[in-house]
């Protein structure tokens, strides 16, 4: 009942008609002319959906449909060299050419393929998930007779008429015909699209106005004409044919799918655009496929090794050609024994060319043993484990919410290791759309003792103990309200100097404002609606400091305050007559009112730049005091406005009603400048009272992480749709900016640049504005150029008009130089599709690897562009986190999550596959080296099942948990050294040296073993019957030495022994010689030359297991050498801190200080670099003091 009571009050108020730009009638302007023409085409029949063939609304985050699975998946693995190289060996090993059975290639192919498909389904039907609970979202539907039915989303037709209720996200792109209000207004919040919390207000057609009820949809007929679908969120050009009566239809009816109702009961509105037509999915791209930097360099070197080995193939096949030509020649057999006089084609020396083609063929397949079939799967596996970790880490669980991270796909987890740069939403990634009113300066006094998170970080890091902040301000008792000042709170503001100031003040917070109060029939409590936080902090600020906003009425406002006189509270209401809406060209919002006393007073708020020049000669008293507090309040990361007020004459305000009056009603097109030229003239003349400063509530630990990065040497750019003055507020709180860092501005919003627009042809107008915003970059190139090496840092800060042109094809490198050198990036007012392009730029133009990270609709373009796309879990919606690669609930656990987890995963990963190359060219090349031994036969020197489990059994397992486990240091170590995250972005350890080196290591080991083995092996008895090792004695000898030394480079390449890798490392050992046991004991038709060799040869002789420690030990010496001699004399930064920990044990904090501080790159954005800037500015003081 109080709801329905509260209900029907609302829907009396026309608040339109208080607003300066709010008009429902109609207004044609130029862009209406082209209705009909190419690409203003579509025609939508109203409560028809039927009519018109469109697409329906379903939308699809997935990689693959059911259609495109097997043919895009088996695209993705086959595109992988190493995957079709096998299957290429797989094929022809079905021909008499091969060395071996076609089961033994073809099996580990078929897993190896099999496995990574599922991984990818298992993800993408996750995905699908997701899908289908946005879809089966419902709405009510017309379904005719004028009944209204939920439907779901993905049912919806262009033509529908939808009744959404409030705080429901709207369904498709819809043209608002009528709300709960009579004037046909409703608030939408648009978040999730250009990144805005303030409210839009928008507004039906005059004549579509009185469709308040369902009934009145009964008979409802008309058609629209508009543009065809595009990806422009902020324009729209359509009629609407009603009764045979065209209106023009604009952005102002336009209700855009993935928005939300906001403080408003209902709407009703006619589907215009579904599904993929719609302007957030046009904005957006397809999912791609993502592969990781070291992904496609691992391709590189698959092209490498499979050079070397056709280089080999092609080597063996022309000596095994002549040898053949050489055995027989004139009836004389060189080689008598191979019977040459009677032989195959493979040996025949009659058709030597063709047996070394055929040669040749075979060594292929043989030496196809080079390359590891095992390392893509296993990769697969170790990336998959890895992402379990990542999701389980307790560290990055946000309790609030229950969100846990979740990594979506498994490929990226190296690149998280590898950021250069990092591109980051603002509203919802950084903040948490809470604002809270902390500080204020009344008639030249600061009140407020609260302290911000920058102040408080300042002041710990500066002095180690934050004593110069000792007032903390706890946690807000009152939403929004963080004001701690005795002064002026529990109505002791009645005894300050200017408690006059004071008062007017407050009233101005409780009377200049849009907001609507609903008071809570039970309780009595008021809660307040707004279209911004920051409206609705300064209405609560007001009441808890004695200035109660209760009651709006269609004309006034009532507020309960303090009388100075009685000290008690009473009601006054205030008479609104005007209210002079903001908006980003104004930057200030002003009401006129009359108090109950009969005066008129205009009452205005806004940003400094257009306030003080708006005082008048008089009114000038508190200015320098204001300047120098608004000054502290942005150094302290809060975003400020500046209070004044004047008292207007009843002639004046005649004239001003008048002359608002015929600008509102004209329908020429510089309508919204008429009403600026008139509020112009009556916003003057002000009267200061003082400046308010609220934090826009960073999410915790925001600043901390950014300076983190920032040490880590990653780039921060903020890409944001919110207007430039609020970015740049969030930039000195996060303390991406600070005061003494000089600010490159590029905009378009001059006045020159505005007069301009108004006069002249679209073409010489856009010639003109690009060569404006070239001209800035330009001038911003001089600048940085001057400044030379100057560890000065410069912000960039560009908007979104001028980002339009910055982007273009003849200026975007241009611009890419000038962003790259500068520390911090901000793009104000930028569409998701400028948020997308400028990854795109930043990915390829600067070769760095890019992480974007975004919490709404808008994002997603950005997150699939970037090479690595974060989601936050926030509060509205799931559309980032349904697009990106990884998600997290809080933007602070992107520290953990790159300088943590992406280094252990770049690490591991990098070392696993230098490794995987490493044993299998140690394997690889004992083969060649004995074939060669044997005048190129292709004869393997092992066992068929020896070749076939060598990177199945004896060797894949200790390389996985390599990848697993391994840490070079903590965690703990990880944060506080950010440096080593450096490792990573400059790829020290998957750099060709580092590739090449360990191929090196492998050919060296190869032929070390090979040669040692042979030497000691030939030429003499080899057991106590005189016999001399034969091809499965030495073969089984050299593949044990091989297992050893595999196993023990694993040992010396492991930095962080766990239970599982000893088991594993040493398990490998044990299984060989199982195996060797086992398989030796098989009947000789299973286990062929294997047979008791082990148990009646190997085992007993002492010269197998000499020669096995012999060689093992000779093989092993110069890689310990080497590494022992690097860790000692030329370490890295993670052996730095390695020997730090071994040699002082952690037991001197000051000597850890020091190491930390001289290896930390140095920062020029994050509290890390605004306290160096704080130091300088103090020695620079203090050094012109006399």
């Amino acid at each position: 009942m109080a709801g329905g009571e509260r209900k029907r009050r609302r829907k009396k108020l026309q608040l339109s008609k208080l607003f300066t730009r709010s008009s429902a009638k109609a207004c044609f302007k130029p862009a209406h002319s082209q209705i009909g023409r190419t690409g203003f085409s579509r025609v939508v029949y109203c409560n028809q959906p039927e009519s018109a063939d469109y697409c329906d609304n379903y939308v699809r985050t997935t990689k693959y449909t059911l259609a495109s699975f097997l043919p895009k998946s088996l695209f993705e693995q086959f595109r992988r060299v190493a995957n079709f190289y096998f299957l290429v060996v797989g094929i022809l090993s079905f021909t008499p050419l091969a060395p071996y059975t076609a089961v033994s290639a073809i099996v580990p192919l078929t897993f190896v393929i099999l496995a990574t498909m599922v991984k990818e389904g298992v993800e993408d039907w996750r995905r699908k998930q997701q899908d289908i609970e946005v879809n089966s979202r419902k709405v009510g539907v017309h379904q005719g007779n004028g009944h209204f039915d939920l439907k779901e989303w993905k049912t919806l037709r262009v033509g529908d008429i939808l009744k959404v209720e409030k705080n429901d996200f709207f369904p498709a792109d819809l043209v608002l015909l009528s709300s709960s209000y009579e004037d046909a207004v409703c608030y939408v919040e648009t978040m999730n699209l250009d990144g805005e919390t303030n409210l839009k207000l928008k507004q039906g057609l005059e004549v579509t106005m009185s469709l308040r009820d369902e009934v009145d949809f009964r008979d409802f007929d008309a058609f629209i004409k508009c543009e065809d679908p595009n990806a422009n969120l902020y324009s729209f050009v359509g009629t609407m044919e009603l009764k045979g009566v065209k209106y023009p239809l604009s952005p102002q009816q336009l209700l855009l799918r993935g928005s939300k109702l906001r403080n408003t009961e209902y709407i009703y509105g006619v589907v215009i655009f579904t599904g993929p037509d719609t302007k957030v999915v046009q904005n957006s791209t397809e999912p791609p496929s993502k592969r990781s930097m070291i992904e496609r360099k691992m391709d590189k070197i698959i092209y490498l090794m499979f050079l070397m080995v056709v280089s080999l193939a092609f080597f063996g096949a022309v000596l095994f050609g002549i040898t053949t030509r050489e055995d027989y020649q004139n009836g004389i057999m060189t080689r008598w024994y191979l019977k040459p006089d009677d032989s195959t084609v493979f040996f025949d020396p009659q058709r030597a060319p063709l047996a070394a083609v055929c040669h040749f063929l075979s060594a292929l397949m043989l030496n196809s043993y080079f390359i590891p079939i095992s390392l893509y799967v296993s990769i697969e596996i170790v990336k998959v484990l890895q992402s379990i970790f990542i999701n389980k880490d307790i560290h990055m669980y946000y309790e609030e919410t229950d969100k846990p991270a979740l990594a979506r796909t498994s490929n990226l987890n190296e690149e998280l290791g590898q950021v250069g740069t990092v591109l980051s939403d603002k509203t919802g990634t950084l903040t948490c759309n809470s604002m809270e009113f902390i500080k204020c300066s009344i008639a030249g006094t600061a009140y407020g003792r609260g302290v911000t998170e920058v102040e408080m970080t300042v002041g710990m890091r500066s002095n180690g103990s934050g004593n110069e902040y000792a007032v903390v301000a706890a946690e807000p008792a009152v939403k929004g309200f963080n004001f701690r000042d005795e002064r002026i709170m529990n109505g002791n503001w009645v005894k300050e100097t200017h408690a006059d100031v004071i008062q007017k003040f407050f009233r101005l917070l409780a009377v200049c404002h849009t907001v609507i109060p609903e008071v809570n029939e039970e309780t009595g409590k008021i809660s307040y609606e707004a279209e911004s936080p920051d409206e609705a902090a300064f209405v609560i600020a007001a009441r808890e400091l004695g200035f109660e906003f209760f009651i709006r009425t269609q004309t006034t406002v009532s507020v309960r305050e303090l009388d100075v006189v009685t000290g008690g509270r009473v009601e006054r209401m205030y008479k609104v007559l005007n209210v002079l809406e903001f908006s980003s060209s104004r930057k200030r919002m002003s009401v006129i009112v009359r108090d109950e006393d009969g005066k008129l007073l205009l009452l205005c708020k806004g940003a400094d730049s257009v306030m003080f020049e708006r005082l008048s000669g008089n009114g000038r008293e508190y200015e320098e005091e204001t300047r120098d507090h608004v000054n502290e309040y942005a150094d302290a990361g809060l975003r400020t406005l500046i209070l004044a007020y004047r008292e207007l004459d009843e002639n004046e305000y005649e004239v001003f009603t008048e002359r608002i009056s015929e600008a509102k009603s004209s329908v020429s097109a510089d309508r919204d400048a008429l009403i600026d030229e008139v509020t112009e003239q009556i916003e003057k003349d002000l009267v200061l009272l003082g400046a308010t400063a609220v934090e826009d509530k960073l999410q915790n630990g925001v600043p901390d992480c950014i300076d983190k990065l920032a040490q880590a040497g990653i780039k921060i750019w903020v890409l944001t749709g919110d207007k430039m003055e609020t970015a740049i507020n969030i930039g000195f709180a996060c303390s991406l900016l600070r005061r003494d860092m000089k600010q490159i501005i590029i905009n378009l919003e001059t006045p020159e640049i505005q007069q301009l627009e108004k006069s002249g042809e679209k073409d010489v107008i856009a010639e003109a504005l690009k060569e404006n915003v070239l001209r800035q970059i330009t001038n911003g190139k001089v600048q940085l150029k001057a400044s030379g090496g100057n560890s000065k840092a410069f912000a960039l800060i560009i908007d979104g008009k001028s980002l339009a042109y910055a982007l273009e094809d003849d200026m975007k490198h241009i611009f890419l130089e000038l962003a790259t050198g500068c520390a911090s990036v901000i793009c104000c007012r930028s569409s998701p599709k400028q948020k997308a392009l400028v990854t795109r730029l930043v990915k390829t133009g600067s070769g760095q690897t890019t992480l974007a990270i975004g919490d709404g609709a808008n994002d997603v373009g950005m997150l699939q562009e970037a090479d690595i796309g974060v989601g936050i879990s926030g509060v509205e919606g799931m559309q980032a986190v349904m697009s990106s690669d990884i998600a997290i609930a809080q933007f602070r656990y992107l520290e953990r999550l790159l300088l943590v987890h992406g280094h252990w995963c770049y690490r591991r990963i990098s070392k696993m596959i230098c490794y995987f190359f490493y044993k299998n060219i140690t394997f690889g090349f004992t083969l060649f080296l004995y074939e060669a031994y044997t005048s190129f036969s292709t004869t393997p020197a092992y066992n068929d099942w020896y070749l076939s489990l060598y990177s199945v059994l004896f060797s894949s397992l200790p390389v996985i948990c390599l990848g697993i486990f391994d840490q070079d240091v903590s965690a703990r170590f990880c944060l506080k050294f950010p440096v080593l995250y450096q490792e990573g972005v400059q790829n020290l350890l998957f750099s060709w040296r580092r590739i090449l080196s360990w191929m090196f290591h492998g050919f060296c080991s190869a032929i070390i073993i090979f040669f040692l083995c042979k030497t000691s092996l030939e030429s003499q008895a080899f057991n106590h019957e005189g016999k001399p090792a034969g091809r499965d004695i030495f073969g089984g000898t050299m593949y044990t030495c091989v297992v050893w030394v595999v196993s023990l480079q694993m040992v010396l390449t492991i930095s962080y022994f766990t239970v599982i890798q000893h088991l594993v490392v040493w398990g490998s050992v044990v299984v060989w010689y199982l195996f060797l046991t086992v398989y030796g004991s098989l009947p000789p038709r299973v286990s062929t030359d294997a047979y008791m060799v082990f148990l009646e040869t190997l085992a007993p002789s002492p010269s197998y297991w000499i020669t096995t420690l012999f060689v093992v030990m000779s093989t092993m010496m110069p890689f310990f050498i080497f590494s022992a001699v690097q860790m000692q004399f030329f370490p890295m930064s993670h052996g730095t801190i390695k020997l730090l920990k071994y040699e002082d044990q952690c037991n001197d904090p000051g000597e850890l200080e020091l190491v930390r501080q001289a290896s930390v790159r140095p920062a020029l954005v994050g509290f890390t670099a605004r306290i160096e800037a704080i130091k300088r500015s103090v020695m620079r003081s203090r050094q012109t003091e006399p």
